[in-house]
C-alpha cells in the first residue's frame, strides 16, 4: 500500500428535514387541529481513529463524504426520520486542519477516538408547535437547517516513542528489524526506506516501546533536498531520538553534526530531546579500526553490528534509560 501522510477531503452534514403542516381529519374528528410533525434532524460527520490503519490512502481516493439529511415530518404528529451520521476512518496520530484558515481542528491520537467534525442540520418545527390559545390552527412550519460544510486537510504524524535518525544505508532498517517486529525492505543501496516503518519493541517480558525508522536525511534535507523534508514532521511525536552512523563513515562527527542541524532547522526543539548515538556496522571493519573512534561529547555512544548481534542488548537498554 501507498504511504500517504497528507490529504484533502470536503464533508458535508446532512440537512434537517422540513416541518409539515397538517391537520387532524378523523371521521369523528373533524377539526383536530394542527398535526403537522417535525422535520428529522440531519446526521452528523465523525472522524474515528482505527488502529488497523497506517496510511491516508483511502482517504487519497475519496474526496467528498455526506451524511444522511433528516427526513421532513408527516401528517399525525409524525416525526421525520433522522439522517445517518456518518464515520471517516483515520490512523492514530491524524492531524484536522480547516482548509481555509489553516487552523488545526483536532489532533486524534488517542486509540479508537470518536470526533465530530461536522453536526447536522436541526429539523424544521412542524405546525403542531404553534399552537396556542389564540392561534388554534395555524399554518406554518419551519424549514430544517442546513448542514455544516467544510473542507479539511489531513496530515499524518506517526506516533512511536523513539525515531531513528540516520544518512540512507546507516542501518536503521536492519537495526529495527532486529530488535522488534517491523520488517522493512533491506537492500545495500541508498534510499532503501521510502516510507516510515512502525516496529514494537518487547523488553522485560511485558512492557514494549514504539520505534519509528524514519527514511534517511541529507544535507538540506530540511530545505527540500531527498527524502527527508517530507518525513521530519515525523520524528515530532517522538519522545526519544536515536542516531545511527556507519562506522565506515569518513568523518562521524561531520555527520553527526550535520543531522543535528537538519533536526535544528526543521524545529530547534527537537535538539532538546533525550538521544543516543549507534555507531552501526562493526562487524564490516577490523578491530583494530574500532578502537580509534573518538566518543562525540555530549552524547552516550555505543558500537553495534545488527548482523552479529554485538550490543544490541546495550542498546535498547540505554534507549529504555531514556524513555522512563
Amino acid at each position: 500500500m501507498k504511504f500517504v501522510d497528507y490529504t484533502s477531503i470536503s464533508i458535508k452534514a446532512g440537512d434537517g428535514g422540513d416541518g409539515c403542516i397538517a391537520f387532524l381529519r378523523e371521521k369523528f374528528r373533524p377539526k383536530g387541529g394542527p398535526a403537522g410533525g417535525d422535520g428529522g434532524h440531519g446526521g452528523n460527520v465523525y472522524f474515528q481513529v482505527s488502529s488497523d490503519l497506517s496510511t491516508l490512502s483511502d482517504l487519497n481516493y475519496k474526496k467528498h463524504y455526506f451524511a444522511g439529511d433528516g427526513g421532513n415530518g408527516k401528517g399525525k404528529n409524525m416525526h421525520g426520520k433522522n439522517g445517518e451520521d456518518i464515520f471517516i476512518r483515520v490512523p492514530q496520530g491524524t492531524i484536522v486542519i480547516d482548509s481555509n484558515t489553516k487552523q488545526v481542528i483536532a489532533d486524534l491520537v488517542k486509540k479508537d477516538e470518536h470526533y465530530k467534525i461536522a453536526s447536522g442540520g436541526n429539523g424544521g418545527f412542524g405546525n403542531a408547535r404553534f399552537k396556542t390559545q389564540k392561534i388554534t390552527a395555524p399554518r406554518i412550519a419551519n424549514n430544517g437547517k442546513k448542514g455544516e460544510s467544510l473542507k479539511i486537510d489531513l496530515e499524518l504524524k506517526v506516533l512511536a516513542d523513539v525515531g531513528l535518525i540516520g544518512l540512507p544505508n546507516a542501518g536503521k532498517s536492519t537495526f529495527i528489524s532486529k530488535v522488534s517486529n517491523a520488517r522493512p525492505k533491506i537492500a545495500d543501496y541508498p534510499f532503501t526506506t521510502l516510507v516510515p516503518n512502525l516496529g514494537i519493541v518487547k523488553y522485560h517480558d511485558y512492557k514494549t516501546f514504539v520505534i519509528a525508522d524514519i527514511p534517511g536525511l541529507i544535507k538540506g534535507a530540511a530545505s527540500g533536498k531527498g527524502l527527508g523534508n517530507i518525513f521530519l514532521k515525523h520524528v515530532e511525536r517522538t519522545k526519544v531520538l536515536v542516531f545511527l552512523i556507519d562506522l565506515n563513515d569518513k568523518d562521524i562527527s561531520a555527520t553527526f553534526n550535520m543531522l543535528k542541524n537538519e533536526l535544528e532547522s526543521h524545529d530547534p526543539s527537537l535538539l532538546k530531546k533525550p538521544s543516543l548515538l549507534l555507531l552501526t556496522k562493526s562487524d564490516s571493519i577490523q578491530i583494530e579500526e574500532v578502537s580509534k573512534f573518538k566518543k562525540i561529547k555530549n552524547i552516550e555512544s555505543i558500537i553495534v553490528s545488527s548482523i552479529s548481534g554485538e550490543n544490541i542488548d546495550k542498546a535498547i537498554s540505554s534507549t529504555i534509560k531514556l524513555l522512563v
